[in-house]
């Protein structure tokens, strides 16, 4: 792999050899488009086994020479960029081929719309979008972008895997409420 060459993983109960940029939601975090993960364990974390499901954990190659990237960090341009689609908002950013940044800890450990609610100024939302772990996803939106992924291998997840993974969530999920709680307590008191 070269420098403008990442190793991308994608979780389901298919091998998906040539991944469909319309299938997902709209207002998911970064718009509409193919979401990967750029470690193989974080893809399979947020996976559920179900009854006579295999789940399969591909793994891609995407060269992003000549491609439009953007990248997110945890700054305002982000949460307003995630909030934005989140309601529904035509794309900030629809010249973006891949859009790269942080997922938000808020969805993922679901906070019940407390950034959102507008007791919150937007500096405190910011503060608790950037409490916990950082995990980086990676969002295919082009049909250009989609050309230059290439499908490299699959691997099924053993039975169990997936609940030893579901597993550490909940613990992630544990610790990540708890230091929600005193970034909240020490935000509003401020």
């Amino acid at each position: 792999m070269t420098e403008s060459t990442l190793r991308l993983y994608h979780t389901g109960y298919a091998e998906i050899r040539s991944p469909d940029i319309r299938f997902g939601r709209k207002n998911a975090d970064f718009g509409q488009g193919f979401y990967l993960s750029d470690s193989d364990e974080f893809a399979g974390k947020w996976m559920r086994e179900r009854r006579d499901a295999v789940i399969h954990v591909n793994a891609y190659e995407l060269n992003l020479a000549g491609l439009r990237v953007l990248r997110f960090t945890r700054d305002a341009g982000w949460m307003d960029y995630i909030l934005r689609n989140r309601a529904g908002y035509a794309d900030a950013h629809p010249e973006a081929d891949v859009i790269i940044g942080p997922i938000a800890n808020d969805t993922i450990y679901d906070t019940l719309g407390i950034l959102t609610s507008g007791v919150l100024s937007r500096e405190q939302s910011l503060e608790l979008l950037r409490a916990g772990l950082c995990f980086e996803q990676t969002v295919i939106k082009t049909e250009q972008a989609a050309a230059r992924l290439q499908w490299q291998s699959v691997r099924t997840l053993a039975p169990g895997e997936a609940a030893a993974f579901r597993e550490r969530v909940q613990q992630e999920e544990a610790a990540y409420q708890a230091l929600l709680a005193r970034t909240l307590e020490r935000i509003t008191q401020e």
